[in-house]
């Protein structure tokens, strides 16, 4: 084995690392505090301090087979969209069949992480823990940080004048685990993100009524997509995200807001967000709408002040008699085993080269793995940052100097401010920053040339959903499933719903959809035309 690498956490992130890890010769030692694999995806009735914490009937927003490891597919009985325990079910199999359950230690607490007095030329770094009531030491050659960003609440209360007089109960959606004990309250949940719809969509079947209160809106989305495909594998092609960066802003802002208000109007349900072109991840939910027009659920605007049982909203109209608020108003970023100085933060932004390295360390030995967000799945992009990582590690990749890492941070922190607005500092472009991290590492699918070779292939690289796959066709890590899994990735979405046969599989055709696509722009850039001559 090579050098000795640190993994903080046995989440998917923790897991790609230790694989990752082993494929470049590396020797990784993965610290779990908990006593299982899967992180935020390991359900646990009890709120465990430092660990993430999700309730009881958390489903995935991705598909299947847009958030496998990349040469791991799903079963394909396994439904396109899990229940956590399903997740939770592959995530095990997947760490058994590559053998990396023999690397975690579990039931140890990371309380420290320092550099080394020779750092400067070792870049090494001595890492503390505690176990069974004792704390020891060890040197290791690199630390790969994989504790994701879902552990430490946000609970702004003090941006609500009168909360501390409130009487109800109060707490974060951390704390929430299931409805039952909210069965004929009144509830508020204040903020409108997965979390909050997700259990204010929940609440509305049992409680009395519920309201969020939302700052800015949301565009919500359905798991459903285009005649019925799962969203992902309809919304994330490399066709698209290409015409998405190439159209002028004008039809590109139209074209983005008339997809999302294709369901519904936004409109019409006070979902509307106050910048509807900002392309910030949207709420996945398919109860919400149809809750709105039942009439047990209504969205409000910023709450401006509590008194002792109500809430008086900025519009003036106040939601009375109150049992309860919850505050689903997301995570801060923090990492308490590690000195400030190493990973810092800007006004609320995360300052490191590709979402990975802490730019100004004198050597590359610390990456984080899993802090970044996009409309694509954790999985394959854990996957990816980490195969990366560890070829820096190693020696055969070498990054930037320190001031063309800081000039990158800068020059990427201000496309997101464009694209995202400056709240969402670690959003990304999927597939953008998936194809930027496979260049590195000589991963990267080559659409040309694919076309020339192996047309049928291309067809659905190029068309087709950006599935994980895609960054194992070719370079270090190449697996040789990888093109039969992208030719069958449909019929593996399609199998588990086919449970009464009434035709053949129906999968979509790409030409069809190619020429939907392109049919609107046409007809505009058309119209513009007309009206210029």
């Amino acid at each position: 084995m090579g050098k000795r690498v640190a993994i903080i956490g046995a989440g998917v992130s923790g897991l790609a690392s230790i694989r990752s890890c082993l494929e470049e010769g590396l020797e990784p030692t993965c610290f779990e505090r908990s006593n299982d694999i899967g992180g935020l995806w390991k359900f646990s009735d009890q709120i465990e301090e430092g660990r993430a914490s999700i309730y009881q009937s958390v489903f995935t927003n991705s598909s299947k087979e847009m958030m496998c490891f990349p040469d791991f597919p799903y079963p394909e009985d396994f439904p396109n969209f899990m229940h956590n325990s399903k997740l939770q079910e592959y995530i095990t199999i997947f760490a058994r069949e590559k053998n990396l359950l023999k690397y975690i230690q579990f039931e140890t607490l990371v309380s420290s992480i320092n550099k080394r007095p020779d750092f400067l030329t070792t870049g090494q770094w001595d890492v503390t823990i505690k176990k069974n009531g004792k704390e020891e030491s060890a040197i290791f050659d690199a630390v790969m940080v994989c504790s994701g960003h879902h552990v430490y609440p946000n609970l702004p209360k003090e941006s609500f004048p009168g909360l501390k007089r409130f009487k109800g109960q109060c707490f974060h959606s951390r704390d929430y685990k299931e409805p039952g004990t909210w069965k004929g309250k009144r509830v508020l949940v204040i903020g409108m993100g997965n979390s909050s719809c997700d259990i204010a969509a929940e609440l509305s079947h049992t409680a009395e009524q519920v309201i969020i209160s939302s700052r800015s809106g949301s565009w919500v989305m359905s798991r459903v997509g285009d005649d019925g495909y799962p969203w992902d594998m309809m919304l994330i092609t490399r066709f698209k995200t290409l015409l998405k960066n190439n159209l002028p802003t004008a039809i590109s802002d139209w074209w983005y807001t008339r997809q999302m208000n294709m369901r519904f109007k936004h409109e019409n349900y006070g979902l509307m967000p106050l910048n509807g072109t900002l392309r910030k991840e949207p709420v996945f939910n398919d109860d919400l709408p149809a809750r709105i027009l039942c009439g047990t659920l209504s969205i409000k605007p910023n709450v401006r002040e509590f008194t002792e049982t109500s809430a008086i909203f900025e519009d003036g109209t106040m939601f009375e008699a109150i049992d309860c608020v919850i505050f689903a108003t997301g995570y801060g970023y923090a990492y308490p085993f590690l000195d400030d100085s190493i990973i810092k933060s800007r006004d609320n932004e995360v300052t490191l080269y590709k979402g990975i390295f802490p730019p100004q360390l004198e050597k590359s030995t610390m990456a984080v793995i899993g802090l970044v967000q996009s409309l694509g799945a954790a999985i394959p992009t854990a996957d990816l940052q980490a195969r990366w990582a560890t070829q820096v590690i190693k020696g055969t990749c070498t990054l930037p100097s320190v001031k063309d890492m800081i000039d990158d941070i800068d020059e990427k922190m201000g496309e997101k401010f464009k694209w995202f607005g400056k709240r969402e500092t670690i959003q990304t472009d999927y597939i953008n920053y998936m194809d930027e991290l496979a260049s590195f590492i000589g991963a990267k699918p080559n659409i040309p040339w694919l076309f020339l070779t192996d047309p049928k292939l291309a067809i659905e690289v190029f068309f087709g959903p950006c599935s994980p796959y895609q960054f194992r066709l070719v370079g270090p890590g190449r697996w040789s499933g990888a093109r039969h899994a992208i030719l069958t990735q449909w019929n593996r979405s399609l199998k588990p719903m086919k449970t009464r046969i009434v035709r053949g599989v129906q999968t979509p055709c790409l030409f069809f959809c190619l020429f939907k696509l392109l049919a609107i722009p046409i007809l505009l850039m058309a119209l513009c035309f007309v009206l210029i001559y």
